[in-house]
């Protein structure tokens, strides 16, 4: 690949960060012109129907502020961590040949690390989703 000059950077015939501005600024016009266009000339008709929350066709009852118990939040916290664990060790996994030994050591302290963590709140209780018993 051959090097740009500098007097080519600002020609649309090449490809430069000129011609990506200007690719950039007519999706932008594009973009703003439907969104006026579908606000100008859609139909407004308001209605005490149209402002009501849609629940898969239930209507609303009651206040929709209400508290999750804290083991949905952990389940959504441990998909994340193993998700992005998963993200780690496949890119690891694709390239193993080329990291060698020394990438090798890494994935598994990095497993070590993420094994270490899982046990750590194993043993403290976060995995037990039952309600805790109270003493007598």
């Amino acid at each position: 690949m051959e090097a740009i000059s500098p007097a080519a950077t600002l020609s649309p015939w090449e490809p430069s960060v000129f011609a990506l501005a200007v690719y950039a600024i007519l999706v932008l016009a594009v973009i703003a012109s439907q969104l006026f266009l579908a606000s100008w000339l859609g139909e407004r008709k308001p209605s005490i129907e149209k402002s009501r929350p849609y629940e898969c066709g239930v209507i609303p009852t009651g206040s929709a502020r209400f508290r999750y118990p804290v083991p949905f939040y952990l389940v959504a916290i441990f998909f994340l961590l193993f998700d992005v664990e998963g993200v780690y060790i496949f890119s690891w996994a694709v390239g193993y040949k080329d990291l060698g030994w020394a990438g090798w050591a890494q994935m598994a302290f990095f497993i070590f690390v993420l094994l270490f963590g899982l046990i750590y709140i194993w043993m403290r209780g976060g995995l037990d989703w039952r309600p805790a018993h109270k003493a007598k």
